[in-house]
């Protein structure tokens, strides 16, 4: 009899402390015991700054289309591409310098820039060089999408690419098919490309909070790691039955285990 008491209280603890709880599995909580219970406000993300391996896309327009065209190249390499395979051909890869290289234009240096000033800088030199002002030249210059990489405990793990000006990382996960139950949600890990070098930031996504941290939009080329709760390690299961189910298993072969040696 105490045996099994034993049993019973060891099953029914373990199946408390393995299952996943919904807290565990829920995006962006609010804190309702805070007294200003308003919803946060996202803080002004800082406009993103160009770094190595980018991919740009630049077009130029003007009345004058004959002269356009030779800052506008297609590329003789495949003429049958499309989507993001015609953007590999077609756009402008910063260099590990911090260049990219424009038809006519040259070298040009754009580490550390944003778009819109290195559209600054192309329409400044277009006016100076080649066009006048009633030319109405128009430059667009837009990355060429976001590509990020998530691992881990992901539905489909990869690279992906969004063609977007801004992402933020619970688009990034919902296009990569959402977070595995067994996915630690409240410390998503964060690889960031600087000039310097690589950093690693944390977010909790199960906070309302994560909205204001400066790592809810991710950003070019970022490595986004999901790491798996302490509950997968136990293999026991993510819900109470599951876990009851396996642990039931288990004390049932350890008491016929028992059974048979004091039989002997």
């Amino acid at each position: 009899m105490n045996l099994r008491r034993v049993l019973l209280f060891l099953i029914v603890i373990v199946c408390a402390s393995s299952c996943v709880t919904t807290k565990q599995l829920t995006y962006l909580q609010e804190d309702t015991t805070a007294v200003d219970a308003e919803p946060l406000l996202r803080k002004k993300q800082e406009p993103y700054r160009l770094q190595v391996n980018d991919l740009l896309s630049i077009r130029v327009k003007a009345l004058d289309q004959e002269t356009v065209g030779i800052f506008n190249p297609i590329s003789d390499a495949n003429p049958n591409a499309t989507g993001e395979e015609r953007l590999y051909y077609d756009g402008f890869v910063v260099d590990d310098h911090g260049n990219i290289r424009i038809p006519s234009l040259g070298e040009m240096n754009v580490l550390g820039y944003t778009v819109d000033e290195v559209r600054e800088q192309i329409e400044e030199i277009l006016l100076r060089d080649y066009f006048k002002a009633e030319a109405n030249v128009f430059v667009t210059v837009k990355l060429a999408g976001i590509r990020y990489t998530i691992n881990g405990e992901i539905e489909s793990p990869g690279s992906n690419i969004i063609y977007r000006d801004r992402v933020s990382i619970m688009e990034a996960i919902a296009n990569s098919g959402d977070i595995t139950e067994t996915g630690d949600r409240s410390n998503v890990v964060i690889i960031r490309q600087y000039p310097a070098g690589q950093r690693v930031h944390h977010i909790d996504l199960t906070k309302l909070e994560a909205m204001n941290s400066p790592y809810y939009y991710i950003k070019p080329n970022d490595l986004i790691l999901v790491n798996p709760l302490p509950q997968k390690a136990l293999g026991t299961g993510t819900t109470g039955i599951q876990s009851f189910t396996t642990l039931v298993s288990v004390a049932t072969a350890l008491v016929t285990t028992i059974l048979l040696f004091t039989r002997l």
